[in-house]
């Protein structure tokens, strides 16, 4: 496959794992990113593409542009969204060519929306009595259905979706058509093909203020129609044009995938969100061999995540919980990871495990919940990291999920010095700068930096927890709310 420009939408602070994790699965180059979205260059196949576990969802980038200049006049907006947004047909030719030779491998595959339109073909020709002249791939359960609203970290913003009439819906710009499909058999019969679409259309800051989505949606569908001799529609569009525009950039792209990359078909019930657990044990410098513990496990979605991205480490999950065990039992067989994932019942005060036996140890700790019937997480935390630390061996990585509250609070147990040498965070930190351009040289200074343990051990290792020293905090949006993931090595402790 030839080299394609793409982009990603990632959660707020998912930015930098997803710019580390193109630059080491997919060999991309000109890896950029801006806060929500990653831009890199590849020519990996679908297959590697889907194997991207920080993403939200994936696009084909059609055009990357400065802000356009908003007129007070929808005429005005008009010719500029003619001149400046649609452009050259070539760009859309180009564009289109590509995405439809995405969706030809796809259907060749069974991973995209090609597939997904034959399977719905048979379940409708099966009700009405039909028989099916050949075999037909497997499409969506309804499982995965449930999950094409997509992500509320990754679209917090209005959009909408422009019907056949040329009028303009309410929607959401993540929400994915129930029958999206291939037109590769309708562009290789024509030159000029008529393809059907509809606009997803997302807008932010003076534009935002100026017009309405629904007015920004319908002259951006219109101009197409126009420039392009495409089909508006709604209910079976043939192709999908996500449309962003923002004080700071103006992005045009085509969805390469049905589903969102954060889609998880391999577990039935959610806890932490997947992209997040991921991203968790991407800081736990996990290796063959190893053996990681989540003391607090839930419904072993850190667990099942790690285990899928480390294939020959072998996993322990912890929880007092007799209920979120069972699921996670549940999610760990459904996930056909019983051989290399253990889960047992029991106490993060007393893990029953020896001392320094652990390469690894990842954990969600519960925001605000109960630790028990008396006491509660925030007292019980310094007890809680204590005996993590106990059972972590020398060179290990501890990595903590915390409220920022939680955070504050385990923080007064370290000394002033480690927190003057901490590292700034994620997502707003200065290693991100307004471009945010990610390049191997700075990925790799990052993972070096992880890495210099020994020399800053005696002079910023924690008063109460002698043996740790925090390498790294990351902000990451959770939602409603945000979470801050503490990244420590265990180091020998001064005398």
């Amino acid at each position: 496959m030839k080299d394609l420009r793409y982009f990603c939408t990632a959660g707020k602070g998912m930015e930098q794992f997803l710019a580390q994790e193109v630059l080491s699965k997919l060999s991309a180059c000109d890896v950029e990113h801006i806060p929500g979205k990653v831009f890199f260059t590849t020519s990996a196949g679908l297959e590697r593409l889907r194997g991207l576990k920080s993403a939200e969802r994936l696009f084909l980038l059609l055009k990357k542009l400065p802000p356009l200049p908003a007129p007070w006049d929808s005429g005005k907006m008009t010719r500029v969204i003619q001149e400046k947004l649609i452009g050259e047909l070539g760009d859309w030719e180009q564009g289109l060519s590509a995405w439809v030779s995405l969706q030809q491998a796809a259907k060749e595959s069974c991973l995209g929306p090609a597939a997904s339109r034959r399977s719905r073909k048979r379940k409708r020709d099966e009700e009405t009595g039909k028989e099916e002249e050949e075999e037909e791939g497997d499409g969506s359960s309804p499982a995965k259905k449930q999950d094409l609203q997509g992500s509320p970290e990754e679209t917090p913003l209005p959009a909408q979706v422009l019907d056949s009439a040329g009028s303009v819906l309410p929607g959401r710009a993540d929400h994915v058509s129930e029958r999206p499909s291939c037109p590769a058999d309708v562009i290789s019969s024509s030159k000029q093909p008529l393809v059907s679409f509809r606009v997803c259309c997302r807008c932010s800051g003076v534009l935002a203020r100026k017009f309405s989505p629904q007015e920004l949606g319908r002259i951006i569908g219109m101009a197409i129609r126009k420039r392009l001799g495409w089909k508006a529609d709604l209910r079976e569009p043939d192709l999908e044009v996500n449309v962003h525009l923002s004080d700071t950039h103006c992005i045009l792209g085509f969805p390469v995938f049905r589903l969102p990359l954060a889609h998880r078909p391999y577990i039935r019930t959610t806890g932490l969100r997947s992209t997040t657990a991921w991203a968790m044990a991407s800081l736990a410098a996990i290796k063959d061999g190893c053996f990681v513990l989540d003391p607090m496990c839930g419904v072993g979605t850190i667990l099942i995540e790690a285990a899928k991205e480390w294939q020959n480490a072998f996993f322990l999950g912890i929880d007092i919980n007799e209920s979120q065990l069972k699921k996670a039992h549940e999610n760990v067989q459904f996930s056909d990871l019983t051989s290399r994932i253990e889960l047992m019942k029991a106490s993060v005060t007393e893990i029953p495990l020896p001392a320094a036996s652990v390469d690894a140890v990842i954990c969600d700790i519960p925001f605000g919940r109960k630790f028990s019937c008396k006491t509660d997480v925030r007292i019980m935390l310094p007890a809680i990291v204590k005996e993590m630390e106990r059972v972590l061996r020398v060179g290990g990585t501890l990595v903590l999920l915390l409220s920022p509250q939680l955070s504050a609070f385990l923080g007064k147990s370290f000394s002033r010095e480690q927190q003057q040498n901490q590292r700034p965070a994620a997502g707003g930190s200065e290693e991100a700068g307004e471009a945010g351009r990610a390049s191997p040289r700075l990925v790799d200074q990052v993972t070096a930096d992880r890495v210099l343990v020994s020399a800053e051990g005696s002079s910023s290792a924690s008063m109460d927890f002698p043996s740790l020293v925090r390498m790294g905090t990351y902000r990451v949006s959770l939602g409603v709310t945000d979470g801050l993931v503490q990244e420590y090595k265990k180091v020998i402790p001064p005398t």
